[in-house]
């Protein structure tokens, strides 16, 4: 079995048995689910969104926006398009995602008349980490499992993001504790190995939707999404570290589910550094700094969401082929 192949039918690391993960509930539609429980102040939120994206546009360039592909994602893809600002779109192809996911690409090129870049990361890499630790290997540590991240997601991430001035992402603070303090304009600084360092904004347009405002969006806008939403994946991510979600769980509940809640993130939006054991034990992400007058233009923002500065380390990446 290659580094890139899918999991073979009954193997100890295709989301079964293994942990207790829950099966996929039969298909139906998120859409009747989900999608009449908008917030009252829904037409407000989309106003904003949209106000933010121009905002964005006109204040750094070249800007892009980083796709999961999962609904909030589809979401924020359809709002761009509708601000007309120019802003690039980017998938990271772990090479481990669901086959639904990847087919959603071409579906929203030709919805949106629309390239999307696809990053992926280095094949040799990937195939000398199964060769050393096995396909199973996210299962057995915390440390392998985010080993395994950065060569699958947070390095190709930098070769996305350079150059950028700004990134749009799809972060609600509803979706998970460790996002519970998202901003709706975030400006990261990047310090570079070489010793120079710049600023880069993280723009996030939906950080105060609710579930239910996503749903009451795509259903009013014909938004395509992913089938896999309408088997109760809720987050979507590479497929041997994602299940359905049962009654009641919280969204990212089915993301890297045999591990501590407070080590449940990648590291491409919340630092992930852990001890040194790899025993499930992550620490804290890094605490933001205000940095005043860098908030967005929109008059009426509440005052606590003002941006604030990360300092985050960034290598150079060498370019490589798609």
């Amino acid at each position: 079995m290659t580094a890139d192949a899918p999991l073979a039918d009954g193997a100890v690391s295709s989301l079964g048995d293994r942990f207790g993960a829950p099966a996929a509930a039969p298909a139906t539609s998120a859409i009747t689910l989900y999608a009449r429980g908008a917030s009252a102040g829904f037409d407000r939120k989309v106003a904003d969104a949209l106000a933010l994206l121009r905002d964005a546009g006109r204040r750094f360039s070249p800007i892009t926006q980083a796709s999961s592909l999962g609904v909030e994602d589809m979401v924020v893809t359809d709002l761009l398009q509708k601000s007309g600002i120019d802003a690039s779109i980017f998938v990271l192809d772990t090479r481990k995602l669901h086959a639904e996911t990847v087919a959603l690409i071409g579906r929203l090129e030709a919805h949106y008349g629309r390239t999307v870049d696809v990053y992926t990361p280095d094949l040799a890499v990937a195939a000398a980490f199964v060769a050393e630790n096995g396909e199973d290997a996210m299962y057995r540590s915390l440390g392998l499992r985010k080993a395994c991240c950065d060569f699958r997601k947070m390095v190709p991430l930098e070769r996305a993001l350079a150059g950028k001035q700004a990134w749009i992402t799809g972060l609600r603070r509803e979706q998970s504790n460790a996002r519970a303090e998202v901003h709706d304009i975030e400006l990261q600084r990047i310090d570079g190995h070489d010793g120079a360092s710049a600023t880069r904004a993280k723009v996030n347009p939906l950080a105060g939707w609710t579930w239910g405002d996503v749903w009451h969006y795509v259903d009013l806008h014909g938004v395509p999404y992913s089938p896999l939403h309408d088997r109760f994946f809720p987050s979507i991510g590479c497929e041997p570290c994602t299940r359905a979600v049962t009654l009641g769980e919280d969204f990212r509940s089915g993301r890297w589910w045999w591990e501590q809640e407070s080590a449940k993130e990648c590291g491409l939006h919340v630092s992930q550094d852990a001890g040194a054991d790899g025993d499930g034990a992550a620490l804290e992400a890094p605490g933001f700094e205000s940095l005043p007058g860098a908030v967005s233009s929109l008059a009426d923002r509440p005052a606590s969401h003002a941006a604030p500065v990360r300092p985050i380390t960034v290598s150079t990446v060498p370019e490589s082929s798609e």
